[in-house]
């Protein structure tokens, strides 16, 4: 696991965006995996930027959802498919056609969710999953105590993480209790593993995720287990790390051709 810790959520909106173009520029068609929230936001308004200064064409690259909520209608602002649509494939110029999730409102919703496995491994696995990182710990809708070696799956989502996503609705009570979400096993699938987190309120969060143990309680720290997990932090989400000093040393004497 890698660990760069930048100065706020802006540069490594910066980082991760020049990471994904130089992705972008090798493999053209690469699978790009999303997370929502407001913490990636910067990402894909970076990317965006790149995409129409010219600096990458991103017009084949694919976009696959890493969650999805449970029964909430097609084409609810807050579904995580229309979400995703906005923030990412519409600034990025690409077609409706180049994005990939989960069905939310299937009537048969473990069918979905062993489908859409079946689909990501189809379209040839993820080369680049964004992730984001809850107050307790989760991933994706990942919460404590999830399977390490969980798939796509329906999950109940806990009353702290629903407090957490209640500012985007009305009120709490529209915010729904079920979420179609990858699994632990099937993130860890992808090629490379992006996390960002910014924010005091993150900090206790990464600390477990980098420097605890692996274990199900913070389900964040099973990419301990990845061959190629970045974990990108500003300030205030690195100032519980015990080793900060060593994971600054260490990014600033790496060669610049390894890239992120």
């Amino acid at each position: 696991m890698e660990v760069v810790i930048v100065p706020n959520a802006a540069a490594g909106g910066e980082l991760i965006a020049e990471a994904i173009a130089t992705l972008v520029r090798r493999k053209p068609d690469a699978l790009l995996g999303v997370a929502t929230g407001s913490t990636p936001l910067p990402i894909y308004e970076a990317l965006a930027t790149k995409v129409r200064a010219g600096e990458v064409d991103a017009s084949r690259t694919r976009i696959c959802q890493l969650d999805e909520y449970v029964g909430l209608p097609a084409g609810h602002p807050e579904s995580y498919r229309s979400v995703v649509l906005r923030e990412v494939v519409e600034p990025l110029g690409l077609d409706e056609a180049a994005f990939m999730g989960p069905d939310g409102t299937a009537e048969d919703v473990q069918a979905a969710c062993e489908a859409y496995d079946k689909a990501l491994s189809e379209a040839g696995g993820v080369d680049l999953q964004l992730l984001g990182i809850g107050t307790d710990g989760h991933i994706g809708f990942n919460e404590p105590c999830s399977s390490l070696a969980s798939r796509t799956r329906i999950k109940t989502l806990t009353r702290q993480t629903r407090e957490d996503n209640a500012r985007f609705f009305d009120s709490l009570d529209e915010v729904p209790h079920h979420v179609i979400t990858q699994g632990i096993g099937t993130i860890l699938e992808a090629r490379h593993v992006v996390l960002l987190a910014t924010g005091e309120g993150k900090a206790d969060a990464v600390a477990q995720c980098v420097e605890g143990p692996v274990a199900a309680l913070v389900p964040a720290s099973a990419l301990q287990l990845h061959r190629h997990a970045t974990v990108v932090v500003d300030e205030a989400a690195a100032s519980k790390l015990k080793l900060g000093e060593y994971f600054r040393a260490t990014y600033a004497a790496k060669p610049k051709w390894q890239g992120l």
